[in-house]
Parts: C-alpha cells; sequence; structure tokens
C-alpha cells in the first residue's frame, strides 16, 4: 500500500490517488458514493469483509475498491440477501477468484514454454 506524504503535489501522491488500495474517502464520502449510510459501512466491518485504514485521529479511510465491495454487498442486501449472507457470498466468490486465477496460472506453468506462445 502507498503511504502520504506531507506535499499533496508530489509524484507519490498523484499515483497515490491512481491506486485502488488507496485510503482516500472518509466515511462519509464513502457512504455517499455507495449509496449507503455509515452504519452500513460500519456492519461490513464488523462482518469481516471490508477493514478500512484509520487515520491518526482514528477516522476509518475507504479505499476505491473496498467501496466496489461495499456496493456489491449494497446490491446484494438491495436484493432481499441479509447483509451476513451478503458478506459470505462476496468472501467466497472472491476466494474462488483467487483460486482460479492461481489455477491458471498452475495449468500455464505445467504446459511449459511452448504453450505459452499459443494462448
Amino acid at each position: 500500500m502507498t503511504t502520504t506524504t506531507d506535499q499533496p503535489d508530489t509524484p507519490d501522491t498523484v499515483s497515490s490517488f491512481d491506486d485502488d488500495d488507496y485510503p482516500a474517502y472518509t466515511m462519509g464520502r464513502a457512504a455517499a458514493m455507495t449509496g449507503t449510510t455509515p452504519g452500513f459501512l460500519r456492519s461490513l466491518g464488523d462482518q469481516g469483509l471490508i477493514t478500512p485504514l484509520r487515520s491518526e485521529g482514528g477516522h476509518r479511510r475507504y479505499s476505491r475498491y473496498q467501496l466496489r465491495i461495499a456496493m456489491r454487498a449494497r446490491d446484494l442486501v438491495d436484493q432481499g440477501t441479509a447483509i451476513e449472507a451478503a458478506c459470505r457470498i462476496i468472501i467466497l466468490e472472491d476466494q474462488l477468484e483467487e483460486a482460479l486465477r492461481i489455477n491458471e496460472q498452475l495449468r500455464r506453468r505445467q504446459a511449459g514454454p511452448d504453450s505459452a506462445a499459443d494462448t
């Protein structure tokens, strides 16, 4: 994860905002962007779905990646899924995606360099 600097116009800071994992959004802004409430975002944290970074003052800060997860949870809840179930579904989807990615990497390695040229 990229860290912030005291100088807002440095190249590192600009690239930090391009980073999906950079905690750029406050609780209020995150709630507004996702169409949820701060309480909903806190409940996602309580369920272990997202863990926002804490500022030096203890305030929650969310990344764009976390906001996408929150919006996915909101969509599931809006469809009638209990928040606990929605969080579990998203966690399982993420685990499946990661397993499929790893499986594909292993297949490519096992197939050897000749197969890499064919894909």
